[in-house]
């Protein structure tokens, strides 16, 4: 009987240690969704962006389509989780490019749309920063999980191997350069 009881509490615990390993998992696959949402509102307002910043800057027509490319492969629905991530991080620097060339152009600087979708790219990309954060944390959580005695000898059985994180582009991991010769305003 001891041993009976013994065998049963020995499943009941790799039992709820499997459920919460996947409990973990598809914690990740949430977060990670959350991320595509956002990266989805950020393509649907790059068309809008190139098409007025296009106006403005007929030269600069190769960041312009530099950034509509990069957008159409973001929307391929095969992609996989790292591809999205060197695409995201690609289209952020395209970003970053259009709105230095908005600063050559007081004009479309002053365009009430470009101010518009200014202000809508800023949230969208609070939004991206905030699910990348929830992402992080589902993934640490879960590394934790499958790094950890107990789970880790249930998660080495099952394949479960530890994931990846959602990192900057090594581009935004540098400090930006502040020149401290330039007058203030200039």
């Amino acid at each position: 009987m001891p041993i009976l009881l013994l065998a049963a509490a020995l499943v009941v615990a790799l039992v709820l240690m499997w459920n919460s390993l996947v409990r973990r998992r598809n914690a990740i696959a949430n977060a990670f969704a959350g991320i595509d949402t956002m990266l989805q509102m950020r393509y649907d307002l790059i068309p809008n962006l190139v098409s007025v910043v296009k106006g403005y800057a007929q030269h600069e027509s190769e960041t312009l389509r530099a950034i509509s490319e990069l957008r159409a492969q973001a929307m391929q629905a095969n992609l996989g989780t790292n591809q999205r991530v060197e695409l995201d991080n690609r289209i952020r620097q395209g970003m970053a490019g259009i709105m230095a060339t908005a600063e050559a152009y007081p004009e479309l600087r002053a365009s009430e749309n470009f101010q518009q979708l200014q202000r809508a790219l800023n949230e969208v990309e609070d939004r991206i920063s905030a699910s990348r954060r929830a992402f992080n944390a589902a993934v640490n959580d879960y590394n934790n999980a499958v790094g950890t005695f107990p789970t880790s000898i249930i998660a080495s059985f099952a394949g479960m191997r530890p994931h990846a994180y959602f990192e900057a582009a090594s581009d935004d991991r540098r400090n930006p350069g502040v020149d401290m010769a330039s007058p203030r305003g200039a």
